[in-house]
């Protein structure tokens, strides 16, 4: 445990130039050929019973991870790289369905703004949010608006059991619905795989009553393609895939181009990213 210097970090990230933020490049890493920056490390407090922690930015998730493993508790954002990564980019792993999406995960955060001053929102619960919450805002902004210094974060208990379970299903839905609050259920056309949390005798008799047989995890994604999807397109869909089942959310072989936003969108979302960071310092070349 420690205590975060975030003077120090916006006096790095400064007011003039172009800068970007790196953390352990899982996640795209910083813009080549720019002034790179990396936020801080390290576990600044865990308060168990408010079931909050704090921590900088460039923190490992996996680290994270283990300091809360003391506590019997986690964190619902997706494995390896920097906690202010896995914030910034925003994209939720398997789990989303039982765990929410990351954007849920941020309480407060203290980031540095493109005129290099520490700005702080959001607050230690919900309720000290009056107006915009604009950490939801900074959640899969990818560092345009800011560069998160100091994030508190919401943490969740460890369950007693957590297994993941398979089953042949022809039908997108067919294991789903057999299952009550599943923390993920994948399916790729054939067959369903399914994650399930609680008590072992809860978790074992919803299994028994889905005809799940217990394995050792999920099937590897394939990584050509993340996309977002209606039910109806996931059942005609071709190819090699996993879908996550509830979510929406489609893991493909190939590769994929997202439908263009509409004109009144892209204005929308320049016109935000020009609120924050007028010079356009921050990350350049990467848009909101």
């Amino acid at each position: 445990m420690g205590v975060i210097d975030l003077d120090a970090f916006a006096a790095e990230v400064g007011a003039e130039g172009p800068v970007t933020i790196a953390g352990l490049g899982s996640r795209g890493g910083a813009v080549p050929g720019v002034r790179t920056v990396y936020a801080p490390s390290g576990v600044e407090w865990v308060q168990p019973d408010e079931m909050i922690v704090c921590c900088g930015a460039g923190t490992p998730v996996d680290e994270l991870v283990a300091v809360l493993a003391e506590h019997r508790q986690t964190v619902a954002l997706p494995p390896g790289g920097t906690v202010g990564g896995a914030l910034s980019v925003g994209l939720a792993d398997v789990r989303r369905l039982g765990y929410g999406p990351v954007r849920d995960v941020l309480l407060q955060a203290r980031y540095v703004s493109a005129v290099g001053e520490v700005v702080k929102a959001g607050g230690p619960t919900v309720k000290n949010v009056s107006g915009f919450d604009l950490c939801r805002l900074l959640v899969g902004s990818r560092g345009a608006l800011g560069f998160l210094g100091e994030v508190l974060l919401r943490t969740r208990p460890i369950a007693q059991c957590s297994q993941w379970f398979q089953r042949e299903a022809s039908e997108l839905f067919e294991v789903f619905s057999q299952l009550h609050r599943p923390v993920s259920v994948l399916w790729d056309g054939s067959c369903a795989w399914a994650l399930l949390e609680g008590h072992p005798d809860d978790v074992h008799a919803q299994a028994r009553g889905a005809s799940l047989s217990a394995v050792d995890g999920p099937p590897p994604l394939p990584s050509g393609s993340r996309r977002s999807v209606a039910p109806a397109s996931i059942v005609t869909m071709q190819g090699e895939f996993v879908a996550e089942v509830g979510v929406g959310t489609v893991h493909h072989a190939e590769p994929w181009t997202p439908p263009t936003r509409s004109l009144r969108v892209l204005e929308l979302a320049r016109a935000l990213q020009h609120e924050f960071d007028p010079l356009g310092r921050l990350n350049p070349g990467i848009d909101v």
